[in-house]
């Protein structure tokens, strides 16, 4: 009996000791890509890359040695993200350009801007977003979060359109949430906050709305080099 308690605990040791170590495999690659991909040549765009995910995608581009370019609200905060990243990387080919994804013209004005200096475009990462701010209009008459969220970006992309085919193979990344989770449907006769307004329940919308904008554009480009 003293055998069988004996084996029985080494194997329990056993299990738990393997537990741990995945345990600590896995804390150890979280959140880390292993690809060792140069993208020198490439061409990327980052909105809302002045802190968080966004600047984090841009700093490692920028160590890939792609040309990065920081599409922010703000340019002071911009450019202090640029300097951040040229000074971690020694990759000056980093820039800011204004962006205000919530209004249609500095989105038209961007792409225009961005087409007279630049002649390709491999990757456009639509990061930017806004969340649970009271009832705001934009100038468009849209509803802030869903013109942050969805309908800059989906202009953004198509107004690009053009630049990513000419690059192929490129990629759109369409940063969207678990939130998506949580909506109940878009209300397509609501996208204007015409009929009522929930700070959260809209924020759910748009990050479904970035889910079926992805999808979407997988199926129509599907078979090309636009992935």
């Amino acid at each position: 009996m003293d055998i069988v308690w004996q084996i029985l605990i080494a194997v329990f040791i056993v299990i738990l000791t393997s537990l741990v170590i995945l345990k600590l495999y896995l804390e150890s690659i979280k959140g880390k890509c292993t690809s060792d991909v140069n993208l020198l040549g490439k061409v990327a765009i980052v909105t809302g890359a002045n802190t968080g995910i966004g600047f984090y995608t841009a700093l490692d581009f920028a160590r890939r040695n792609a040309r990065v370019i920081l599409a922010s609200r703000n340019l002071v905060k911009g450019q202090r993200a640029v300097d951040k990243i040229q000074e971690k990387t020694g990759n000056k080919n980093v820039l800011a350009m204004k962006l205000d994804l919530n209004l249609m013209k500095s989105v038209r004005e961007f792409v225009k801007l961005f087409k007279e200096k630049e002649t390709r475009l491999d990757i456009l990462v639509n990061n930017a977003e806004m969340s649970v701010v009271p009832l705001t209009k934009t100038d468009d008459g849209f509803e802030v979060t869903f013109a942050t969220n969805h309908f800059g970006p989906f202009l953004l992309t198509n107004l690009l359109m053009d630049l990513l085919k000419k690059s192929q193979p490129s990629r759109v990344v369409n940063v969207s949430s678990l939130a998506h989770n949580w909506s109940k449907g878009i209300d397509f006769e609501n996208l204007r906050a015409e009929k009522d307004y929930s700070i959260h329940n809209c924020y759910f919308d748009t990050k479904l709305a970035n889910i079926l904008f992805t999808r979407e554009l997988a199926r129509r480009t599907e078979g090309t080099g636009l992935l």
